[in-house]
Parts: structure tokens; C-alpha cells; sequence
């Protein structure tokens, strides 16, 4: 069956996201490794990997992820921001790698007006400066996460992912992360059976589904096709039950991690509620 977990704080120690995850009986994990509302953080001490290690092994060694910070634009136009990005997107990677995270997802990015191919083309030119930079980090492969493609975002369809992924130097170190409520109010119809159906054949076709590792589960306050992104609890938003149903007991993501994004209090009873949820989806067969 699916592995489902959460995005968890790192509020006291990086360590510290696994009890959260243990206490919302979570088989998955999402981090960010420094606080993401800020460039720079101070480096990881040999004492926080070894607590991180500890932690993830007392947890039961399940799957971890890091999400980069969201100040990153790698498909800014601007030099000297762009610049900047980079260097923090190489950071993040070293970073992970140090941790032994294997996955870090990334959000591909605005084109700030330039247009979506200029924007395609400076995303992919910096992340390969990024890994160029990170050149000793090499255990980490980077997901680029589906958008719902507002403003200028990029990544709001299978064909922009593809691009990058096809033109990038490192395009063996490239995966792709679904998140369903940025897909949905992208266009794909996840909700129906028809339109699941569709959407992955696509996926299948464009990128290929063995590129896909990661998922977000979040159902969405918008609608179809809408290009906002705004996340709801599984089974209160446009996405329903039943589109979540089709994906948890989809054979092609039977191991796959898939952790929540959605809205929750530090008590974390809001996980709790939707990771049961999401779980009573799941035949009996396949528990």
C-alpha cells in the first residue's frame, strides 16, 4: 500500500520532525532543512546529522523528502537573483545530501514576465549550475513539483517538466513530484474515473511514470482548471473522495510516498483525521 505521511516542522531540531511523524502514525516524511523563509542558515553540525540519523532509524528508516525553500526562482531572469538562487538551491542540495535524504522537490519556478521558453531555458541552464556547484553531492536526485501554474509559474503541465528534465545535463538525477490539488486547478481532471485515467496515460507518455517518486496529497479549495492554488482537507475541496480513492489503490503507486500539505494546528490532529481518512480509501485487499 501507499506509504502516507505529512510535511512536518523542524521547530527545535531537525531530528524533532520525526516524532511528529511517529505521533500521527505517518510512514512518510517531508522536511525542509532550515527554516525556508530565509537564504541562508547556519551549517549543519556534525551533532544534528548524527541526531537526524538517529531519529530516521528509531522512526523505521521510511521515506524522507526535502522541500526546498520557497524564496528560490531558478527561472528568474534577473543575474544577480538568479545568482542567488542558485547558490541557495546548491546549498539545499549539499544539504540533503548530507542528511542522506535522497529527494529534494522543488517548485520550478516563475518566468517574471520573460515568457514560459525563456523561462524553461533559464530554469534548466541554473539547475545544472546548481548541481555543477553541488558537484559532490551526488546522491540526490531533484523533484520538480507540478504546479497549478499562477501568474507566470512554470510547471503547470507534464509538457514544461518534460522539457527540463529532456534538456538538462543531469537529466538521470530529475523526478518529478505530483501534488493533486496543483494538478487539478492546472486542468487534470483527477476527480473522475475517466479523467485519472487520462491524466496519467499523459504523464506516461510525456514524462514517463518512472519518474515519478513523490506525491503531495491535498485536496483543493478551487476549481478544474481554476490556476490557484489553495489547499483544502482530503474530501472537503473539488477534488472529493473519490479522486483520492482512484490514486490510493492505483497498483502503478502501490509504494510509493505520498505525504499531506494540508492546513493544520501544532496539536496535528489534522493529520491525523486525514491520513485516517485517507487510509479507509484503501481496499481491504491491499491493506
Amino acid at each position: 500500500m501507499p506509504l502516507l505521511g505529512a510535511h512536518m516542522s523542524i521547530e527545535g531540531g531537525l531530528h524533532k520532525a520525526f516524532d511528529r511523524i511517529r505521533f500521527v502514525r505517518g510512514e512518510s516524511l517531508q522536511i525542509f532543512s532550515k527554516n525556508q523563509r530565509q537564504w541562508g542558515a547556519p551549517p549543519l553540525t556534525a551533532r544534528e546529522i548524527e541526531q537526524f540519523q538517529k531519529a530516521w532509524e528509531h522512526w523505521g528508516q521510511g521515506p524522507v523528502a526535502v522541500h526546498d525553500s520557497y524564496l528560490i526562482n531558478l527561472a528568474n531572469p534577473d543575474s544577480k537573483k538568479s545568482n542567488r538562487a542558485i547558490a541557495a538551491f546548491a546549498e539545499e542540495i549539499c544539504r540533503a545530501s548530507l542528511l542522506s535524504i535522497p529527494y529534494l522537490i522543488m517548485h520550478p519556478g516563475s518566468h517574471v514576465g520573460s515568457g514560459t521558453k525563456n523561462g524553461l531555458k533559464q530554469l534548466t541552464a541554473n539547475l545544472d549550475r546548481a548541481f555543477e556547484k553541488a558537484e559532490d553531492a551526488i546522491s540526490v536526485t531533484v523533484l520538480l513539483e507540478t504546479t497549478a501554474g499562477q501568474g507566470t509559474g512554470l510547471g503547470a503541465n507534464f509538457d514544461e517538466l518534460a522539457y527540463v528534465i529532456d534538456h538538462s545535463n543531469y537529466s538521470t538525477r530529475l523526478g518529478v513530484c505530483f501534488d493533486t490539488c496543483h494538478c487539478f486547478t492546472a486542468g487534470y481532471d483527477i476527480s473522475s474515473e475517466k479523467g485519472y485515467s487520462k491524466t496519467f496515460s499523459d504523464f506516461d507518455t510525456i514524462i514517463g511514470l518512472e519518474r515519478l517518486k513523490f506525491f503531495h496529497l491535498n485536496d483543493s479549495k478551487k476549481e478544474l482548471g481554476s490556476r490557484v492554488d489553495r489547499h483544502d482537507h482530503i474530501g472537503k475541496g473539488k477534488i472529493g473522495l473519490a479522486g483520492f480513492r482512484l490514486l490510493l489503490n492505483d497498483p502503478r503507486f502501490a509504494a510509493h510516498p505520498m505525504v499531506l500539505e494540508t492546513p493544520k494546528e501544532k496539536d496535528l490532529k489534522e493529520d491525523i483525521q486525514n491520513l485516517k481518512l485517507l487510509k479507509s480509501l484503501i481496499k481491504k485487499d491491499r491493506l
